[in-house]
């Protein structure tokens, strides 16, 4: 499952900002594409939304909040033509892009994100330093730890075990140094991610009525 949405970068002048498109794989929390541009259009998403499936490959569902991009007859068309399942965020809830926002506050509150970009040029520049870093070099607390390119690329589990090798043999050799806390274990994977997850469901017959 993929998501995107579109956040504003202050460009040089007051009330001048540059539009930056980001659709990132959920489970991995890989960014697969993202482009800078000096406007927000249906053709620039349509265009966007293209060529990341060219790379990708066709996802099962896309998911974005309610913009006008995001709801365009050319989206839309786009997406049913290559039979992928739209979902949207539900009308004045503002959290139900978690993956995209989160994303989005990890650039904007890092210390080389600037005031202002100086130009489009500029703010490209950025985004593609700071998205290859994200993907590549960046330890994601909500997957394990581990990188996005990691998991988007299935080195995770290898990974994972020389972890957990790693920390026992750390425990074996000095026991001392965690007599206070219980036997290391290295973080894992979640087992699902969710947009908006569905009802827990119950066995459990419904009470009868006094």
């Amino acid at each position: 499952m993929f998501t995107w949405d579109i956040t504003k970068l202050p460009g040089p002048a007051k009330g001048v900002y540059y539009d930056a498109y980001v659709m990132i794989d959920i489970w991995s929390r890989y960014i697969v594409g993202h482009h800078v541009a000096a406007r927000e259009s249906a053709e620039i998403a349509h265009d966007f939304i293209s060529e990341i499936i060219t790379l990708h490959g066709v996802p099962q569902v896309v998911h974005a909040d309610r913009g006008t991009s995001m709801t365009s007859t050319r989206v839309a068309t786009l997406l049913a033509d290559l039979r992928v399942t739209r979902t949207h965020s539900r009308p004045r809830v503002s959290n139900d892009n978690p993956f995209s926002e989160a994303a989005f506050k990890t650039v904007k509150y890092h210390p080389t994100f600037p005031e202002r970009f100086g130009s489009l040029a500029d703010a490209r520049a950025f985004c593609d330093t700071f998205f290859a870093w994200y993907n590549h070099e960046h330890h994601h607390a909500g997957i394990g730890l581990h990188t996005p390119a990691d998991v988007h690329y299935g080195h995770a589990a290898a990974q994972q075990k020389q972890r957990e090798q790693a920390l026992d043999t750390a425990w074996t050799a000095h026991p001392e140094r965690f007599s206070r806390r219980p036997r290391p274990k290295a973080l894992h994977l979640p087992d699902a991610v969710w947009i908006n997850p569905p009802e827990p469901t119950t066995d459990q017959p419904l009470p009868q009525a006094a």
